[in-house]
């Protein structure tokens, strides 16, 4: 089963991400409510002849993908929006349905919002090619664009994912659908900082998702 691999190193970190946007107290109720970012390490330095701290926040590193279209997508397709990301495989028997059916959900409520995006990458890149991915798209009921299912090399997607969206997938012939990864939505903001992340299939996680994509809309 997949829930019975060691978690990883960086799904330590992503959990640790969802304990802090969880526990973290907003601003009290006289100031604007914000969500949390996730720091990646803090610098210093030198402003006025004194050592003063930088902190440097987790963002997301420029790509290029093929979305069910076969068309290139990159991070400019995003630029200035929010938006959810996850990593999936069509042929999954195990978390995936749940994750994408409570996905739908949030899709539908943002549908048409300019200001919002979906993103779905295949880690079983040898067999959900652009026609299967657009395939599946169809299946779950998904139209236009704002919803991208993205295909790319194997090493890439996997390397995106630990590194960068500290979502933890790999490939393995013991487990369900021969894949082992965790079922997180995680909140993008305009630019490209996690905000925070959310167990895709627990319903209590997918709606506060959506309040704080309600929030995050409101940042300027």
């Amino acid at each position: 089963m997949e829930t019975r691999k060691i978690i990883s190193k960086s799904a330590s970190l992503i959990l640790n991400l969802v304990a802090f946007g969880m526990l973290i107290s907003y601003s009290s109720c006289t100031e604007e409510k914000k969500l949390p970012m996730l720091v990646e390490r803090v610098d210093t330095k030198i402003v006025g002849g004194k050592e003063v701290a930088d902190t440097v926040y987790r963002t997301i590193p420029e790509f290029t993908f093929l979305n069910q279209d076969s068309v290139a997508t990159t991070n400019k397709d995003f630029d200035g929006k929010i938006y959810v990301a996850d990593f999936f495989f069509t042929s999954c028997p195990t978390i995936c349905p749940i994750m994408h059916r409570n996905l739908k959900k949030v899709f539908e409520k943002y549908k048409d919002d300019p200001n919002v995006m979906f993103l779905s990458h295949t880690i079983d890149v040898r067999h959900d090619i652009p026609s299967k991915l657009k395939a599946y798209k169809t299946k779950l009921g998904v139209d236009g664009k704002q919803w991208q299912f993205l295909w790319g090399p194997q090493e890439v997607i996997y390397a995106l994912a630990q590194k960068n969206y500290l979502v933890s997938v790999n490939e393995d012939k013991q487990a369900a659908g021969g894949f082992v990864h965790q079922g997180y939505l995680v909140l993008v903001d305009k630019h490209r900082r996690i905000r925070n992340a959310y167990d895709g299939t627990v319903d209590e996680q997918v709606e506060k998702l959506m309040k704080d994509m309600d929030i995050l809309l409101k940042e300027k």
